[in-house]
This record gives C-alpha cells, structure tokens and sequence, in this order.
C-alpha cells in the first residue's frame, strides 16, 4: 500500500503526474491535416467537387475545419517535380497526417517522412511501387486508397464500341507507366488489351502521353495515322490535360472514352471509372481514423468500389452520334 503522505508528495512534484500526461489525449487538440493534390481551388468544379468530398467526410467524423482541424491545402499544378518541395514544407508545418492524390506526391512523402501517417488516394499500384508491403498489411507510415483500374480498360473499350460502333481504330493514349506497372505486368497488360480489341474488331493505336509537353506530338501523332476514336488511359498527365484532350477530340469528330468524369467537362463523350468523391470521403475516413490512434500500418489499402458510367450526349449530338438506348440504360448519368 502506497502512503498517503508520499503519494502527495509525489503528486505535488510531478513524479507520478508524469506517467498520466504522456498518455493522455487533450480535449482541445486541434489537428492539423497536410493536402497535396494536382489542382489549387478554384481550377476546375470537378477538382472543387472531390475535395469538398474529402471535407464533407472529415466533418462526418467528428473533424471540422476551424474548431477541431486545420487543412493545408497545396498543389503541384501540374508540375510533378513540384511534389517533394511541397511536402517539404507540408511538413514544417507539423501537420499531423498527410493525405496526397498522385503517385508522385506520393513517392515524394513516403522519401520524406517515415513517421508522419501518410493517407494516398490515387496512387495506382502502391505494392508494385514500393509504397507499401502489402493491401492487406501496408507496414510503415503509409495507407489509404489505390485507384489502379487498368482492369478497366477492356470494359472502356467495350462501352465505346457499343456506343459508336463505327470506331475501328481506336487511338490507345498511355500515361508513363513507371512506378505502376512492372515490365512483366506491362506485357500482359498490353496481351490482356490486344485480345479484348481483337474480339471488337478493334485496332488500336499506343499512343504515349507521359509529360504535358508531349501533347501536341501525341496528338499529331493521332491525326496522321487516322484514328476515329480515342481511349484514354488514367494517370496525372492525362488528368492533368482533360481538358484539352476532350476538346482535341471534339474538333476532330472522335468519339472518346475516359477514365474520370473531369473530362466530360471539356467535351468527352464517355467515362468509366472508379467515384472519385466517394474514393475521397473514404480517404477522410482513413485520416480520421489515424487521428483518433489507429496506426497506417494496420488500416488495409482499398480499391474502388464504386464504378460509375457517365455519357455526354451534349457531345453525342455535336459528333452527330446517337447512342443505343441499350448503352443509355447502363449508364448512371447521362448528360444532356
């Protein structure tokens, strides 16, 4: 039994007070959240739309912005290299999570930091790019979303036949897949999306697209080898460039297939792909999580659930394409 006089004598002097305050949670901690994403506010809706997403599933968790939570947003703006200067001073700042959306700003946080959590939302194939061990298991500072969809592409292709049956060759825009895919991968990948197009009737045309300054040889590239439609892969740059890429296609009278529904935006006429605001109110939920004690090492890495179909028909009438009824119903929006 421990004396009544040296137990307040021990408490006086902050002996035993000690043990008590390194466990304790403040009731008055205000968290403070680092956000590296492509785009600043205000330059694009869509952009608006998924980041008021994340913020709208941060409030659902109990964190709300000027009571209990900072948010220091950043963005590379389409400047990859951009990334690790960013989270440089993301850092300085003492945030306590950082959330970043490209594979870039990814690699740069996870070179940076070992102990800030890191939450990820578009990074492709995190395991292939060493960001983690595992989905199931991440080990270190790292969990969060992956958006690696290229099991996608062969379903996008299908959806843009069955909506314009007339495209024969379809102009294939590929991202820089390093960091995403292996050699190995890419070759079945690539095996995967030749088989698929054979059974179309489809031939496609590769067509790289790996910096922003490649978009007018990419482009050419389309125009003289005579593409009548266009599919275009996800990745930064391509999301980076929707907006011009759906306007190229429009003023060549090409159908084109998208992965995001940014891009519906500038004049694509389809995308199929993951929710991105639903991939971001997760992602918020991940962050909670880590902010109320759980450990990234132990949250498992997602993929998407939630696949939307989105049809431009303002762009159908403009490339006087009428889509089937049978396409219209698949999908889950049609814009007039």
């Amino acid at each position: 039994m421990i004396d009544r006089r040296l137990f307040i004598s021990a408490l006086a002097s902050g002996v035993m007070a000690a043990p008590f305050a390194a466990g304790a949670q403040p009731t008055d901690k205000v968290w403070r959240i680092g956000y590296l994403g492509n785009l600043p506010a205000g330059a694009s809706p869509e952009s608006d739309r998924i980041f008021a997403a994340f913020v709208q599933g941060l409030r659902d968790s109990g964190f709300v912005e000027g009571t209990n939570m900072v948010l220091e947003r950043r963005a590379m703006a389409g400047q990859m290299d951009r990334a690790p200067a960013l989270i440089t001073e993301l850092i300085r700042l003492r945030v306590d999570v950082l959330v970043v959306v490209s594979p870039a700003a990814a690699r740069a946080a996870k070179e940076a930091t070992t102990t800030i959590p890191i939450v990820v939302t578009l990074t492709s194939d995190p395991v292939a790019s060493g960001l983690v061990a595992s989905l199931a298991r991440p080990g270190g500072n790292v969990t969060g979303l992956t958006d690696f969809n290229d099991d996608l592409n062969p379903k996008r292709l299908e959806l843009l036949k069955a909506a314009a049956p007339r495209s024969g060759r379809v102009a294939f825009v590929e991202p820089d897949y390093s960091g995403r895919l292996d050699a190995a991968q890419l070759d079945a990948r690539n095996k995967e999306y030749d088989t698929a197009a054979r059974g179309l009737s489809i031939s496609l045309l590769r067509v790289p697209l790996k910096t922003p300054q490649g978009f007018e040889a990419a482009t050419a590239t389309i125009v003289r080898e005579r593409a009548d439609a266009m599919l275009v892969d996800d990745g930064a740059i391509s999301y980076l460039l929707r907006r011009e890429i759906a306007e190229f296609a429009i003023r060549q009278r090409m159908p084109s297939m998208v992965a995001h529904r940014s891009a519906l935006a500038g004049g694509a006429l389809m995308s199929y792909g993951p929710d991105l605001a639903d991939n971001w109110r997760k992602a918020a939920t991940y962050v909670a999580k880590i902010l109320k004690g759980a450990k990234p090492a132990e949250l498992p890495i997602e993929r998407p659930t939630k696949v939307e179909l989105v049809i431009n028909l303002k762009t159908a009438r403009a490339l006087g394409i009428t889509i089937p009824q049978t396409v219209l119903l698949r999908a889950d929006e049609v814009i007039q």
